[in-house]
């Protein structure tokens, strides 16, 4: 009897220490991992979040990129630190299409990461070296039937959303392109800019500046409409119907971490992302905000699993 009420009383401890613990969290500076390169979306959106973060929470919130492998290297790294709310990962979708694209990266998305925070999503343009000499989408489709294989295009990585909508662009349109992969946005970018590439998928503030100063094309937009940043642009749905390719962002935390950590982080970044303030800069910048709870985003993941697999199956695509 007297070990049995030993046992509950030592329970009864752990039990009311996790609440304490979680309640004097943050007790250090929080890393942010971003596992793709300087000034993409996701390191963008990262560093808008850290200062107003750090505001809320007491704590420096430091951005470490950690790019390579597709978003894989910065994403393991997380999921193998101690789940205690100081490590968070800043990913994107081509972590769920990585979960169909790359079977064997050293972790799975939902079994070693929680999901933490909706962040944004935002549309792509299609543009083009303006020495290829096409000013029109339905124009590159005829370059690309009449010359099959002799267009590349450029994307910042394998399994990255800008590689996924040139594939499934590939696959619609019925054209023969192939994808070649670089390091980051900012080096596929530099080679389309050079004219070492002659297409690729990217950013649309980005582009749109690059648009307007003549050294690259804009031919289309992948989203349901067109873009504000972009009015003379249209959609690729125009001449592909059918077709819509995005980017969007979120945050996640080692599997395990403390669930009033996550209902905290969650409760912030909403908060954040909510601010009219906010909202019109995400508008500015091309992305819309749409908040979720820590339970919609976890439905939100396994949804768009099952949509990168399908969008994968459809294409062929390959982690080339």
């Amino acid at each position: 009897m007297i070990s049995r009420r030993i046992s509950l009383a030592f329970g009864a401890a752990l039990l009311a220490g996790r609440p304490a613990a979680a309640q004097a969290w943050p007790t250090r500076p929080i890393r942010m991992i971003v596992p793709f390169g300087i000034g993409g979306s996701a390191d963008v959106a990262a560093r808008f979040l850290a200062e107003p973060l750090q505001q809320a929470l007491g704590q420096p919130v430091i951005i470490e990129n950690r790019p390579g492998a597709g978003g894989t290297i910065g994403a393991d790294q997380v999921a193998k630190v101690a789940p205690d709310g100081h490590t968070l990962l800043l990913m994107s979708n081509t972590h769920t299409a990585n979960e169909t694209l790359l079977p064997n990266r050293p972790y799975v998305l939902l079994r070693d990461l929680a999901p933490v925070a909706f962040v944004n999503v935002a549309h792509h343009v299609l543009v083009v070296h303006p020495s290829l000499g096409v000013n029109s989408l339905a124009e590159l489709i005829a370059y690309c039937k009449a010359n099959p294989g002799k267009l590349d295009y450029a994307s910042s990585g394998p399994g990255t959303p800008y590689h996924v909508a040139g594939e499934i662009f590939r696959a619609m349109a019925g054209i023969e392109i192939t994808h070649i992969p670089f390091r980051g946005s900012n080096e596929a970018r530099t080679a389309l800019i050079a004219g070492q590439v002659p297409m690729m998928f990217d950013a649309i503030p980005t582009m749109a500046e690059l648009a307007r100063g003549g050294r690259v094309r804009a031919l289309a937009t992948t989203g349901p409409r067109r873009s504000p940043l972009l009015p003379d642009a249209p959609t690729v749905a125009e001449t592909l119907p059918g077709y819509e390719a995005s980017i969007w962002l979120g945050v996640m935390a080692p599997a395990q971490t403390p669930a009033p950590i996550i209902e905290r982080l969650n409760a912030e970044i909403n908060r954040i992302m909510s601010l009219q303030a906010t909202r019109d800069a995400q508008l500015r910048a091309g992305a819309e905000v749409n908040p979720m709870a820590v339970a919609a985003f976890g439905d939100f993941l396994r949804q768009d699993i099952a949509h990168q697999a399908e969008g994968i199956r459809i294409s062929g695509m390959k982690a080339n």
